[in-house]
């Protein structure tokens, strides 16, 4: 009995030995060690996709095993198809861990729990992250006041400008300095129109007016930028809105813009050189940045002040799946790529000697690689501030950008996200008067005068009022939270 009772004592200690053991082997693989297999962290993300994904991310998996014991599985949407086939991810249940996603479909996703809360994992596995982020980047990507993705760490406020085409700029000796509305550019547009014949004057753009819109693209509902900034109207009803859609007219009848601008399906891409002037959000010295990717120089003037939206901080944003088999490592993950500058730009620009080089003083240069074969989105990526510039780019690249957010103003609705639930019936009659209406206006097809009240009056009859009701309710509660 008692040789029985050693042998089993022996046995047990050696159970024990064993098991220690094997602890301390999974201890050190999330580490980097050889003793776990490594977690395979599945990716989707918006951008058409590049020949060299899988050579670039043999790179990337071969850092991101030594760091955090895993790999990534990168998937590129392209970006027509991207929203759809989210959606279909999503509500399919497919398993993935992160996915890119940005402005009303993140909250509208995150608020049906497609996305995990953030804020444990970010404390827990993400402490340098947390430390780099912008606060307002944070603040404005809480949805009922969880956070549910990671916002690429970059400009975090919108400020939209004329861009013009300098080399016609130049020809005609403009002075761009005066234009601050739209009305200033009528003697600039009439000289195109006249002197360049292979040119439209204007690519098209939808009007720019002055409010805090609750919903991307052409709804009704929107806070005033300046005056009465607590109280939801719908900008249609506005008198700015009455002579911006005049002046757009104005144009559309002297030819400065397509004919068919109100339904053309085609894009105006920047490396075509067919036009004048165009609306767009800027960021500091992003006329550099276009003119790289233009192959021609551009050059802009504000349309607006910078402001912070909801909007412009949640543009781009990396959220971890509610189906993700592993959340902690695809944390893990997104701090890696925020914090590591070998990493992020790894990424982002490929693979040194391969895709671009670094010159002497630690600027790079593209090389035909980089261009033909890895063109990676920037924006939706993570981190700008630890990228590598380009040659062409200011020293001070970074810090105006710190400074170009910390001189924007807030705008009204920062930080609040509208629950469209109560009224998503009206909701969806509104979206098809607005679609039936707002590109003809904005882009001067027709007389405001004669469309503006039939679009505003059918907004009506589609319940848009009990909408701005349900809006205003819903934004009083949360302002009196906030203090």
């Amino acid at each position: 009995m008692k040789k029985t009772l050693l042998l089993m004592l022996v046995l047990l200690l050696s159970v024990g030995t064993v098991l220690a053991a094997c602890g301390n082997n999974k201890t050190e693989s999330s580490k980097g060690g050889d003793g776990e297999k490594p977690y395979e962290i599945k990716w989707y993300t918006i951008g058409t996709p590049q020949k060299d994904t899988n050579k670039v991310f043999e790179e990337v998996n071969k850092y991101t095993k030594e760091k955090i014991n895993a790999t990534v599985k990168l998937t590129q949407i392209d970006w027509g198809d991207f929203e759809q086939k989210m959606q279909v991810i999503i509500s399919s249940g497919e398993p993935f861990d992160i996915g890119f996603t940005n402005g009303g479909t993140y909250v509208q996703d995150a608020q049906k729990g497609a996305y995990l809360p953030l804020d444990d994992l970010l404390d827990e596995h993400g402490k340098e992250l947390k430390e780099t982020l912008d606060p307002a980047l944070l603040e404005g990507a809480r949805v009922d006041g969880e956070l549910y993705g990671i916002p690429s760490n970059k400009e975090a406020a919108r400020q939209s400008v004329y861009t013009f085409n300098k080399r016609l700029v130049d020809e005609y000796d403009f002075d761009i300095s005066t234009v601050k509305t739209l009305e200033d550019l009528e003697p600039m547009l009439k000289t195109i129109k006249e002197n360049e014949s292979n040119i439209t004057p204007v690519a098209t753009f939808k009007a720019y007016l002055p409010f805090d819109y609750i919903f991307e693209g052409d709804m009704p509902f929107g806070f005033a930028l300046e005056g009465d900034r607590d109280h939801v109207v719908n900008p249609f009803e506005s008198d700015i809105a009455m002579e911006t859609f005049k002046t757009m007219h104005k144009y559309f009848k002297a030819g400065y813009l397509k004919s068919d601008a109100a339904t053309s399906k085609d894009s105006w891409p920047m490396d075509v050189e067919n036009w004048f002037v165009r609306m767009g959000d800027s960021q500091p010295y992003a006329d550099l940045l276009w003119s790289r990717s233009a192959k021609y120089e551009v050059v802009s003037v504000p349309a607006e002040e910078p402001t912070t939206f909801n909007t412009s901080v949640t543009g781009a944003i990396q959220a971890i799946s509610s189906t993700s088999q592993n959340p902690e490592k695809a944390m893990e993950f997104l701090n890696l790529l925020n914090t590591d500058p070998y990493l992020r730009n790894l990424v982002d620009k490929g693979i040194e000697g391969v895709h671009y080089e670094k010159n002497d003083d630690g600027k790079i240069t593209d090389l035909p690689a980089r261009i033909e074969d890895y063109n990676m989105p920037t924006y939706s990526l993570g981190n700008h501030f630890i990228l590598d510039l380009y040659e062409d780019d200011p020293s001070d690249k970074w810090d105006k950008f710190k400074e170009f957010n910390e001189s924007a103003q807030p705008s009204p609705t920062l930080g609040f996200h509208f629950n469209s639930d109560p009224v998503r019936t009206e909701i969806a009659s509104i979206s098809n008067v607005s679609k039936e209406f707002y590109p003809a206006l904005s882009t001067g097809s027709v007389d405001p005068e004669e469309y503006l009240p039939k679009f505003n009056q059918k907004l009506k009859d589609a319940g848009i009022d009990k909408v701005l009701d349900e809006i205003q309710t819903q934004f009083d509660t949360w302002k009196a939270e906030q203090k």
